[in-house]
């Protein structure tokens, strides 16, 4: 019945929701307007007398329409604190406190090798040809490409690539993306192909709607979710919640330096502390706003709420933005001069808006605080939760409760999370990385489209090839990357391979955005001491490993030493 109903549609909506969400229900609740469909314009005029509540139109007035805006104390905290921070700890703070970032794996998987291996000198990925990318959905599954490949065999004399006028099409060639691989399941195989979907879905977007852009998958999650609530609980220790109209993993955090943060969902420019502080101290007040808010009256109560934290028009622009994207509010307009209009109507989704804090502040006493209690766990959970968080585990990265853990459960632990979500498993001494070839479970893709990546790809194969440790040299660890090298490398790859405008323009640009694609695939790590670390996983980029390369001879690298020194190196 649930799945019917899913099916059909809700035959009642609430304020004009499609879906049938009222937005929760709290101290602003706005009345249910009720509309049958089809039923006329009757219930546009209804919609109208919820704008802002109806106590707008009592004796009392604005005011005591205003005092269903009092913040949350919680998210009010945590938006001075993101105020107060610098870039990263505010990044990480956003990831601790509302946990909606993507797992991110590494992909191609090389060729199999001995564990005691290291990543410096083992296989490589390189050869290996990365499985086609197929069109994706904005931060979503992969979608069905709809090429002749994908059309139905034609068996009734139809012209190729097109069925038949009297055959009915094939229905599980329209299943979209991932869902498209469960039409070759067995009835046996069905429920757990369905489960690892569901929790692939889930672990790359932990906020799943149904109406919003992976609502594809949100049936399956409702299918299975007391088996999803019951292995996310026991295999990592989140927390998973259900109800009609969404579901939401509730991540912990990773600790300071989690290289996670959130970005405009149309332009992708980076979160900055202010537009951080302008989501939680937006997110303070809509938790208990009536469904339809006027703009103007926001704004208000913001400047009411945090004096000191005046809205500042670009920052608390990213933070409606990432609310409209995670459905807490309805559709923006795409004109600016709209957006910013006092009399402009925002719909809230209350239910939304109060799942999106994984949990409120409670009894951390400061941001640095609350990153560190947010990733405390058991040594088998904190490393289970890094294994399908972050492209890879390296021991020298653990304390020592979790090293030691890792060493002992150094096959039973990843395989059980590989067949949760469906990965594969890649050990070398340095650690553990969990594979992604379909290059779906991550947020971020080595090898993928466009210049930047194939840039960093470039960067990254011919710093292997520069500093990889020689044979007898220590080959388990991080190694220095000379500043002047980058700047070399980078050079030949503009050089040899074209830029965009842009990054023709702006060299340091390119820099910046490579090595933080790098860095956050975790294959280089900033030091205080040198400019970049290159790290062992970075390895499996580079072409099959010679041990006694030839050194770049582009105009802008540094002169190759000499013979004495090398062949020095070599012994």
């Amino acid at each position: 019945m649930e799945q019917q109903e899913y099916a059909v549609g809700a035959t009642r909506v609430a304020a004009g929701r499609p879906d049938g969400r009222t937005g929760g229900a709290g101290r602003g609740t706005a009345a249910a307007v009720l509309a049958v469909r089809g039923s006329g314009s009757d219930s546009g005029s209804a919609a109208e007398a919820t704008v802002d509540g109806a106590a707008e139109g009592s004796a009392d007035g604005p005011q005591a329409a205003a005092e269903g805006l009092s913040p949350d104390p919680g998210l009010l905290r945590l938006a001075h604190w993101f105020a107060a921070a610098t870039p990263g700890t505010a990044d990480d703070l956003c990831t601790a406190s509302f946990g909606l970032f993507s797992a991110r794996h590494l992909g191609a998987a090389a060729e199999p090798a001995d564990p005691a291996v290291s990543w410096w000198h083992g296989p490589t990925a390189h050869a290996a040809v990365p499985r086609a990318r197929e069109a994706r959905t904005e931060g979503g599954l992969r979608r069905a490409r709809r090429d002749a490949a994908a059309l139905p065999v034609v068996r009734s004399g139809a012209k190729p690539g097109r069925p038949g006028r009297h055959r009915r099409q094939e229905l599980g060639r329209a299943l979209p993306g991932p869902l498209r691989e469960l039409q070759d399941r067995s009835a046996e195989e069905l429920p757990d192909a369905e489960r690892r979907i569901a929790a692939r879905l889930l672990l790359a977007h932990p906020l799943v709607t149904a109406s919003g852009p992976h609502a594809d998958g949100f049936p399956l999650i409702r299918r299975h979710r007391d088996w999803l609530t019951e292995r996310f609980d026991t295999l990592l220790g989140y927390r998973l919640t259900v109800g009609p109209w969404h579901a939401r993993l509730c991540k912990a955090g990773l600790g300071p330096g989690a290289v996670r943060r959130l970005e405009h969902p149309a332009t992708g420019a980076p979160f900055t502390p202010a537009g951080y502080a302008q989501l939680a101290l937006a997110l303070a007040l809509l938790v208990d706003a009536p469904e339809q808010l006027r703009y103007g009256r926001l704004l208000e109560a913001m400047r009411a709420a945090a004096p000191d934290l005046a809205p500042d028009p670009p920052a608390l622009g990213m933070a409606l933005a990432a609310l409209a994207e995670w459905q807490v509010l309805g559709e923006l307009p795409a004109d600016p001069a709209v957006a910013v209009d006092p009399a402009f109507v925002l719909t809230v989704d209350r239910e939304l808006a109060r799942a999106v804090p994984v949990d409120p502040p409670g009894p951390a006493d400061s941001a640095a605080d609350l990153i560190r209690r947010a990733a405390e766990a058991e040594p088998a959970t904190a490393v289970r939760r890094l294994l399908a968080e972050t492209p890879a585990v390296l021991a020298a990265d653990l304390p020592e409760d979790r090293r030691a853990w890792l060493a002992e459960h150094r096959l039973s632990g990843p395989a059980a999370l590989a067949e949760f979500l469906g990965l594969e498993t890649e050990l070398r001494a340095e650690g553990v990385a969990l594979l992604d070839p379909a290059a779906e479970l991550t947020d971020l893709a080595l090898p993928g489209t466009g210049t930047l990546a194939q840039a960093a790809l470039l960067l990254v194969e011919q710093l292997v090839e520069e500093v990889r440790p020689l044979p007898g040299e220590p080959g388990e660890g991080d190694v220095p990357i000379p500043d002047a090298l980058i700047d070399g490398l980078l050079g030949d790859i503009a050089d040899d391979h074209g830029l965009p405008t842009r990054y023709l323009a702006d060299r340091t640009a390119l820099r910046r955005d490579a090595l933080d694609l790098l860095h956050g695939l975790g294959l280089i790590t900033p030091t205080p001491r040198t400019t970049w670390l290159l790290r062992p996983p970075a390895a499996r980029y580079a072409p099959a490993p010679d041990l006694h390369p030839t050194p770049s001879t582009g105009r802008h690298s540094r002169p190759a030493p000499p013979p004495a020194t090398r062949e020095g190196l070599r012994a």
